[in-house]
């Protein structure tokens, strides 16, 4: 494969990449409080437009279709609130004994058990052909079951929690991710035609919208004067992400076979 094809194929990584180095060289543009305002911006204009996307993008028929598969949501939230936290903690254990900084151990720790993104599980499953429908209902219940599960799971591995704004987490998830889906299949049924017919690239503006989500993280975390780590622990952690993401996006392959018949879902995470 030559490099045009692979940069085609490969696009969103190499942007990512492209968006962090951005955030490295001005930090101060997507950071809190900067011109991009990412506190409003991001946390509720840039998700809601994810989900709205997706509430245009996908058949009600299949978005109902999902909810009667319980076995996929059972597998799918085991898998992200047990089986991965135990798994992270296992290999943390072994990582333990060499000079990475413990509090990066912490962090991924901390990240593990937490469930994933709605936004970036939404899209790296559609973008790689897999059940989108799912993949909305498990970030969306999963995020709401983390309220409860996330703290928990934090006290068994680090041996510490916090108190959890309920209120304020629910209010949040429910505007940016359960509104804006059900406004884009209300709008959906009055442009279904326009749609099926212009085929709009819904993939390529989340991806794009995710991207900026995550140039606005590096951001904060560049802009903050308060880091101090050694070159070793980052690059071990970059590589351990790398690892993940790629073994995260081959599962996804494997599960996303073209079966039109419902009874096949259950295997296309």
């Amino acid at each position: 494969m030559g490099l045009k094809e692979r940069l085609s194929k490969e696009w969103f990584m190499f942007c990512i990449l492209l968006v962090i180095v951005l955030a490295k060289m001005d930090p101060s543009v997507g950071a809190k409080g900067g011109p991009l305002k990412p506190e409003t911006t991001i946390t509720y204009i840039a998700v809601s437009t994810i989900f709205f996307n997706s509430g245009l993008s996908l058949k009600t028929e299949e978005l109902t279709s999902a909810l009667m598969h319980i076995k996929l949501h059972l597998f799918v939230q085991i898998f992200t609130l047990a089986f991965f936290p135990t798994t992270i903690w296992l290999f943390l254990q072994l990582l333990s004994i060499t000079s990475i900084n413990e509090w990066l151990l912490k962090g991924l720790q901390t990240v593990g058990c937490m469930p994933p993104p709605v936004s970036s599980a939404v899209i790296l499953t559609k973008a790689v052909g897999g059940n989108e429908a799912a993949a909305i209902f498990n970030s969306a219940f999963g995020s709401f079951l983390g309220i409860i599960v996330t703290p928990l799971l934090l006290l068994i591995f680090l041996g510490s929690s916090s108190s959890v704004p309920f209120t304020s987490i629910f209010s949040q998830l429910s505007m940016t991710v359960v509104v804006p889906l059900i406004i884009g299949q209300i709008v959906r049924r009055y442009i279904k035609d326009w749609l099926e017919r212009k085929k709009p690239p819904f993939g390529t503006i989340s991806s794009c919208v995710l991207l900026t989500i995550i140039y606005t993280t590096f951001c904060d975390t560049f802009s903050n004067t308060n880091i101090d780590l050694d070159g070793l622990s980052l690059l071990i952690i970059l590589f351990i992400r790398i690892i993940w993401v790629s073994h995260q996006q081959t599962l996804l392959q494997s599960f996303s076979a073209p079966h039109t018949n419902p009874s096949h879902w259950e295997f296309r995470c």
